[in-house]
């Protein structure tokens, strides 16, 4: 499932400062519920990723040794990324979670790997020990309604990926 071209169309024309902003604070979420999610990348901690969700005119460029997150728009300049990839933003969420065969999905063709391809492998092992759940993690921003928002996000997530991938691990 792609993201709604209604709601990306809109992305294109907001200050990127309030859109890194907010990725910033979901960043630093994952970050407290997964303090060690970096570690397992070993040298690689140095490199630079660039997720690059094709249905989204938006770029994140995560750097784990800072560790910190950056936001900017399409197309992306080669040298703020040691290794990329590319799909819909659903898979890339389903890839951060685990919930998916991002071997199956770049031999498909659905994800498109480029770059350090060794650093990008040690980045999917380590996403994949690191036990994240979106809905879970993030939802607990949201206080007293976090059930209730967690709920929201399982439905999302169910959604859009269905049919789309299958759990593997």
């Amino acid at each position: 499932m792609e993201f709604p071209r209604a709601l990306a169309i809109p992305l294109a024309y907001m200050p990127l400062a309030a859109i890194e902003r907010a990725t910033g604070l979901l960043f630093q979420r994952v970050l407290k519920e997964h303090p060690d999610l970096f570690e397992r990348l070993g040298d690689y901690r140095a490199k630079r990723f660039a997720f690059l969700p094709s249905d989204l005119p938006l770029a994140f460029i995560v750097e784990p040794a800072g560790p910190s997150i950056r936001v900017t728009r399409k197309p992306v300049k080669q040298d703020l990324a040691d290794a990329s990839v590319e799909g819909p933003l659903f898979l890339l969420l389903a890839l951060l979670e685990g919930r998916c065969d991002a071997d199956a999905l770049f031999f498909s063709r659905d994800l498109s790997v480029t770059g350090d391809m060794e650093a990008m492998l040690a980045m999917r092992n380590a996403l994949d020990g690191a036990d994240i759940d979106l809905p879970r993690d993030l939802s607990r921003l949201a206080g007293p309604l976090a059930p209730l928002f967690g709920k929201m996000g399982r439905d999302i997530r169910r959604r859009a990926l269905n049919g789309e991938t299958s759990r593997w691990n």
